[in-house]
This record gives structure tokens, C-alpha cells and sequence, in this order.
């Protein structure tokens, strides 16, 4: 197992108050926090569980505005263009996480069993922004079970939570998956860092399926396979690098420009010099 715990910025409960402050009326922040006390010093699952499901119908759902100058801590969260209602929710997790994660771990995770779609995706979204957010390892594992595409696109696209806190049958599982589901691997983080030598293997197995079958590929697959080229990948990458789909050739190249085999290296001459003075890299090799 090989976990790489690069997160977004430390956010806390204060640094997501700042952000509620900008955003919500004072009668409404001023009613969100009364109810956080309410439900930190009752302890109350069906206050908590109340609070969490009334929070849109007070905040609404427009989208947070972030100053031109934002903070670089609120770069994730304005990259995903977090709600005003999806941010208060976060901060009532992450207050009482913060204040009594003891009391509160296991009544977060029942809400998590009990969310509808909206609230899932918003929790999974922002998992990694709670406090030891790996303590609902479990929930997000089970995220990759659905076959709802914006459940699995919130754990699985331009999300830190798989890369940091997934082990390689975790991670594999959703890479695959992700290609099963036609997702777009190339919005996965952290695949270089958590490539490994079985996910190489399991991604030529499904090229092998695929090809039997007469069907496409998405040619970002291969980004995992870098480093692990042996046997029969060696075999893909030369049928990759004679294919008339140029992606696929550059995915080739990609794959095998720094390996340690002569022979592979071979393979991405035709791209060498785009790749070292970086005009082509994984993130345009579609273009």
C-alpha cells in the first residue's frame, strides 16, 4: 500500500467562517450557529441530522463569491465552485468534527448512509477538508460502488481524498472503474504518485478486452504504466506507438520516453522534442 497524503490547504472551522460571514445574511449565520450550539451541547443525532437537511432552504444554493484576492487556503473550494449551502454544511461538520470528533464520527457517518444524492456528492466532494478526514475511509470506499455518475465523479475527479488515503486495491478499483464508466482519467489527482505495478497489469488486461471487442480506448489509461513496461506491456506500447490514432501514439511515447529499456525508448523518438521542451504532456495529449 503506498498512500500520499497531499491535501488541499488546512481549512478550519474559522477559515470556513470567514467564507459565511462574505456569503450569508446575519440572521442566517447567526441561526447556523445557534444551531451548531444547540447540537454540541445536546449531543442530538436527530438535531444534527435536522440541522444538516434544513441549512439550503436558509442559505440557498447560489454559488459562494470569493474576493479577487482570495486566500490561497479557499483555492479548492473555489475551484469546485462551492455553494453557499454546500459551505455551511461543511462548516457544521467540520466545527463539531473539530469540537467533538469523538461524539460526532459515528452520527456523520450514519448521515452519510442516509444522504441523498445532493448531500452525498456534497460530502464526498469535500471530504478531505474535514477533520481527520480519514476516519470516513470507509464511506468514500463505498462511493466507488455506485454507478451514479456525479456520486462517482465527486470522489474520483480533481479530488485529493482517493490519492491520500486509498490503498492500492482502493485506488485500482477506482481507476478502473473510472474507465468502465467512461469517466475522464485524465480529471483523476495523483496518478503518477499512486501508479503501481498491478494497476499496470490490470490496465493492459482491459486494453486486451477492449481490443477483442472492437472498442475504443481512452488513450490517458496508460498514464499509470509508466515505470512498470514488462512482458506483454511491452507489446502494447509498440502496438500503441504503430496506431493511426495519434493520441494513442503519443500515450506510447509518454510511457516509454524515460524507461530504462533502449528498445522502448525508441518508441518515443517521433515526440521526443515535443516532450522535452514540453509541448506535449498528459494533460494535452488529446489536443
Amino acid at each position: 500500500m503506498s498512500m500520499n497524503k497531499t491535501l488541499p490547504n488546512t481549512m478550519t472551522a474559522d477559515d470556513l467562517h470567514i467564507l459565511l460571514e462574505r456569503n450569508l445574511e446575519n440572521e442566517v449565520l447567526e441561526w447556523l450557529e445557534e444551531q451548531i450550539n444547540r447540537v454540541l451541547q445536546s449531543g442530538s443525532a436527530r438535531l444534527f441530522y435536522m440541522t444538516y437537511t434544513l441549512i439550503p432552504s436558509q442559505t440557498g444554493n447560489e454559488a459562494v463569491k470569493f474576493d479577487a484576492d482570495s486566500d490561497i487556503r479557499f483555492d479548492y473550494l473555489q475551484k469546485n465552485t462551492i455553494r453557499k449551502d454546500q459551505l455551511a454544511r461543511l462548516y457544521l461538520m467540520n466545527k463539531i468534527l473539530t469540537k467533538d470528533a469523538e461524539r460526532f464520527r459515528e452520527k456523520i457517518a450514519k448521515l452519510i448512509e442516509l444522504a441523498d444524492t445532493g448531500e452525498l456528492q456534497t460530502f464526498l466532494r469535500y471530504l478531505a477538508l474535514l477533520p481527520e478526514a480519514e476516519m470516513f475511509l470507509t464511506a468514500a470506499v463505498e462511493a466507488l460502488r455506485t454507478n451514479i455518475a456525479v456520486i462517482f465523479d465527486a470522489i474520483s475527479q480533481e479530488n485529493p481524498y482517493p490519492a491520500a488515503f486509498f490503498n492500492d486495491q482502493q485506488w485500482n478499483q477506482m481507476y478502473l472503474k473510472a474507465a468502465f464508466m467512461q469517466r475522464p482519467l485524465d480529471g483523476i489527482s495523483g496518478v503518477e504518485q499512486r501508479a503501481n505495478a498491478e494497476l499496470a497489469r490490470i490496465i493492459s488486461d482491459y486494453a486486451h478486452e477492449r481490443w477483442a471487442a472492437d472498442r475504443d480506448i481512452d488513450p490517458s489509461i496508460w498514464r499509470p504504466v509508466t515505470g512498470y513496461i514488462t512482458g506483454k506491456l511491452q507489446d502494447d506500447m509498440r502496438r500503441l506507438s504503430e496506431s493511426e490514432n495519434i493520441a494513442e501514439r503519443r500515450a506510447a511515447a509518454l510511457c516509454c520516453y524515460s524507461d530504462d529499456n533502449d528498445q522502448l525508448r525508441t518508441l518515443a523518438i517521433p515526440f521526443k522534442e515535443e516532450i522535452e521542451n514540453g509541448k506535449l504532456n498528459w494533460n494535452n495529449l488529446k489536443e
